[in-house]
């Protein structure tokens, strides 16, 4: 569990560092006379790693169904190693020229494959390892480890703003914050190395409402999830684009922008354990729609509050309180979508359909946000993108079926799925 959890946190603190530094990223691989398209270039190419994320899903959760959970998840995190390393050593585009952007976008490239590849195996692993009664903490573990690693990156983030010059900031502080990720990778690789495999374990009881021939419950249950994933996409992106969003449009000092963010993400990491622990003992449908409704809710009155007080108050609390709320409904759907999901399917459904919601909506979250606080002016866009999608998500929470042991019907039925058995190699295979 802890193997698991922790390669989860080196690869998202690589991954989501990007967004944080995007502005001196994006000074120093793509300058341009006018700031706005310098950001602009630099976002692109955050958003570049979501391209190849459903690449990542399907070749790494098919692997992970067939061979094991284990060997998909040290194989990503290797490629995520190595991409951050690339990223945080790639010269600047004064030195090299051309060559520069170039590679920038080569290493978003096979961040993305690499993290498309993590979460459904990952999740797969979390829920396989768990005893029944408490499936939802286990998984919980899968949003709170990404909460953490967008918390370690902002607090580098502080701590570096607080401590250098922002010229330092802008030549290489940025790349001692990526290179703290990359120079984790032999630790990662020996955790991972000695985790248990759970894919050939004893049989685990999957939820079904229906004969095994049929699929049209896994398509439901797909789509219902495309749209959760999509609407959690959309807010956690928004979210991450805090700091940069309070130093460019809201024009806070630095100091205060990653505090922020850290703030938030530090109390999200409670929210998506709370969420898990109130999953297993409420139900997940319960403890995704309820606190779905306050967060929309809150939405407006928070960004309002923070746009026209500015202050450290309101963007620390304000974001605190909208990030503690918004962040529970998620723990349950994460279980509730692996429950609902046969085994042998599991980890290749599940990294999927989150990797097209990633890739769709959570690689251009950033830049088009960007592209609409310059269009119209408001520093409001933010509020209204994060209700649309919250509107959406709380409308496929509201039709997804109950999935905890403890809430399910007494005649409701229940069967096993069997996956195919493991081919026999060496006794590291688990055999």
């Amino acid at each position: 569990m802890l193997g698991a959890t922790i390669g989860n946190i080196l690869e998202f603190y690589d991954f989501g560092t990007y967004s944080f530094f995007a502005i001196q990223i994006g000074q120093t691989f793509f300058p341009a006379n006018d700031p706005f398209a310098s950001l602009m270039l630099s976002l692109a190419t955050f958003g570049a790693g979501f391209v190849t994320r459903p690449i990542g899903a399907i070749v790494l959760g098919s692997y992970s169904d067939r061979a094991g959970r284990r060997p998909a998840m040290t194989a990503s995190f290797t490629m995520m190693s190595a991409a951050a390393l690339l990223l945080a050593t790639t010269p600047s585009y004064e030195t090299i020229g051309l060559a520069a952007p170039s590679l920038v976008v080569f290493a978003r490239l096979l961040q993305g494959f690499a993290l498309g590849g993590e979460v459904g195996p990952t999740t797969a692993y979390l829920m396989e390892a768990a005893p029944e009664g408490a499936r939802g903490l286990a998984v919980s573990f899968q949003p709170a480890s990404q909460q953490l690693a967008a918390t370690a990156g902002a607090l580098v983030g502080e701590i570096l703003s607080l401590t250098m010059t922002s010229d330092e900031l802008n030549a290489y502080g940025w790349r001692i914050a990526l290179l703290l990720g990359a120079v984790m990778l032999p630790l990662g690789i020996w955790l991972r190395s000695a985790l248990p495999e759970t894919l050939h374990l004893h049989q685990v009881p999957v939820l079904v409402a229906r004969p095994r021939g049929q699929s049209s419950a896994d398509r439901r249950i797909m789509c219902l999830g495309f749209v959760i994933l999509a609407s959690c996409t959309i807010t956690t992106y928004v979210a991450g684009y805090m700091t940069t969003y309070a130093m460019n449009t809201l024009h806070v000092s630095a100091p205060l922008a990653f505090g922020a963010t850290l703030i938030s993400n530090a109390v999200g990491i409670a929210a998506a354990l709370l969420g898990g622990l109130l999953a297993d003992r409420a139900g997940r449908r319960r403890v995704m729609i309820w606190p779905q409704i306050m967060a929309l809710l809150m939405i407006y009155p928070v960004f309002l509050w923070i746009v026209e007080s500015r202050s450290a108050f309101a963007i620390l609390g304000g974001l605190g309180a909208l990030t503690l709320i918004g962040m529970i409904p998620y723990s349950a759907f994460y279980v509730s979508m692996a429950e609902g999901l046969p085994r042998n399917i599991r980890a290749r459904a599940f990294a999927t359909i989150y990797a097209f919601a990633i890739a769709i909506f959570g690689g251009t979250a950033q830049p088009i946000v960007t592209w609409l606080i310059h269009l119209t002016g408001s520093a409001l866009v933010p509020a209204w993108y994060m209700l649309l999608a919250s509107a959406a998500g709380l409308f496929a929470m509201l039709m997804m079926p109950e999935t905890a042991p403890l809430n399910l019907a007494p005649d409701h039925k229940r069967t096993f799925v069997t996956p195919r058995p493991l081919p026999r190699h060496s006794s590291k295979d688990g055999h």
